[in-house]
């Protein structure tokens, strides 16, 4: 376990289902953090946080309005930070098509601000969080989240004599998060019995919110810098999602939105030559970097895949099922779902 006793952390978007998520997992596992700081725009939701995690019983959260966008605003929340988890973005595929500007200045603009921010105040280790649409992007959100990713790693290289490291986590569609597919369906399964499907054969990447933190606290501790990693994670297919929800309820066809995929993608065959296993997960190395590649290979055994290997949601090795994912369902989203 990552032991952050007397550390400062400051979270992103913290307000989030992930943040949220990480900051329940960093207070049962490290109590005695020093800070953990939630740091985001909407002032509701920090309210409706802070009711679930009282100051009188939590008494090392702080709350911090402020927006990706403002640099002053984040140089001034990371004094004294140790670590960041960078999670802040525009995330709505079809809303970031709509407004390409908006969705920029958040997820491109946002990253450049907190780079900045975190070279000025001597963080010593940042995890900025990305996703499958990052990978062979044909959206504009997966396009803002890979130029994310690239500068993230990009920061290492001019680092100069200071010891922080950047790293970045990919993953697929985290498991009841805000506006994911598993809340909407079971929404409209209770209000009009219909689920709508984009594409019949759509498949994606599944992971737990646990998942995603693990991932996350992994990054933090084990990181040399510019590694993106990413985790070794079943899929699921969009009409078994339908059916283990809503058996009884239509299921109209409606087509792919616009900048959607029929299937996601997080190592591209271009990054086979760059992609190692480490066991739970892959990584995808930078090219350049400061560190031995012989001593890291040595260090986490890490095996070279295959030239031209891909990780495709529609080719995956593993599937959740209809059964499967009535228990995840339960499990992980809610707990009143009838398995």
């Amino acid at each position: 376990m990552f032991d952050i006793t007397g550390k400062s952390i400051l979270i992103t978007g913290g307000t989030g289902s992930l943040g949220k998520a990480l900051t329940r997992h960093i207070l049962k596992q490290n109590p005695g953090v020093r800070r953990l700081i939630i740091f985001s725009r909407d002032e509701q939701k920090q309210f409706a946080m802070a009711q679930e995690f009282p100051s009188e019983l939590y008494p090392q959260i702080r709350y911090f309005i402020g927006d990706v966008r403002d640099k002053d605003r984040l140089e001034r929340a990371f004094q004294g930070v140790n670590y960041v988890i960078h999670a802040a973005a525009m995330k709505h595929v079809h809303i970031a098509e709509y407004n390409p500007d908006e969705c920029i200045k958040t997820n491109i603009g946002g990253a450049e601000n907190v780079l900045d921010a975190c070279f000025k105040t001597n963080v010593e280790r940042v995890v900025a969080l990305s996703t499958d649409k990052a990978c062979a992007p044909i959206n504009l959100y997966g396009a803002t989240k890979l130029t994310s990713d690239k500068l993230f790693i990009a920061a290492n290289n001019i680092k100069g004599d200071s010891q922080i490291k950047f790293s970045v986590v990919r993953y697929g569609n985290v498991m009841g998060s805000n506006g994911s597919v598993i809340p909407f369906f079971i929404n409209k399964k209770e209000t009009d019995n219909i689920l709508p499907i984009t594409d019949s054969n759509m498949t994606r990447f599944n992971i737990s919110l646990q998942g995603g933190v693990d991932m996350v606290m992994h990054a933090l501790e084990h990181a040399w810098g510019g590694e993106l990693f990413v985790p070794k994670i079943p899929s699921y297919r969009i009409l078994d999602v339908a059916e283990a929800i809503g058996p009884d309820c239509e299921k109209p066809v409606i087509g792919i939105r616009p900048g959607e995929k029929v299937h996601e993608e997080m190592i591209t065959k271009s990054d086979s030559f760059y992609t190692y296993d480490l066991g739970k997960y892959y990584a995808i190395l930078p090219a350049t970097h400061s560190w031995s590649l012989d001593d890291y290979i040595s260090h986490f055994n890490a095996k070279k895949v295959e030239a031209g290997f891909n990780y495709n949601s529609g080719d995956n090795d593993e599937w959740e099922t209809v059964e499967s994912l009535r228990i995840l369902i339960k499990n992980h989203v809610d707990s009143s779902f009838k398995v």
